[in-house]
């Protein structure tokens, strides 16, 4: 709650971005303060890179520079685990066939 923390905002969401947390299955979403909001994940990346705060991103994202000393990651035993992406359309509409490639290939598992 002391440090400096880097904001995201998405247009889409409607205001700025809560953290999201998880333990033990107890969820907690956290607004936080801090003196920069972005519109982008990456700008909250480069930000904390430069070392303007702390910035609640993507692990995907960060790990190169987590790897490298040049990040370190905060909270571990709170970041929850995500699933991956999820595709939404109307179970009615007639998919064109890259749509309907696309979606056989999100299915895929190896």
């Amino acid at each position: 709650m002391q440090h400096n923390c880097i904001n995201l905002r998405l247009p889409t969401y409607g205001g700025l971005w809560a953290w999201e947390f998880e333990k033990d299955g107890r969820q907690v979403n956290i607004r936080v303060n801090g003196q920069l909001t972005y519109n982008s994940i990456y700008d909250c990346l480069d930000a904390a890179m430069a070392g303007l705060g702390v910035a609640y991103v993507p692990e995907d994202i960060a790990q190169p520079y987590i790897r490298t000393g040049h990040l370190v990651s905060v909270l571990e035993d709170w970041c929850p685990y995500w699933s991956g992406y999820h595709l939404y359309y109307p179970s009615r509409w007639q998919p064109s066939g890259a749509m309907s490639l696309l979606i056989a290939a999100l299915r895929y598992e190896p």
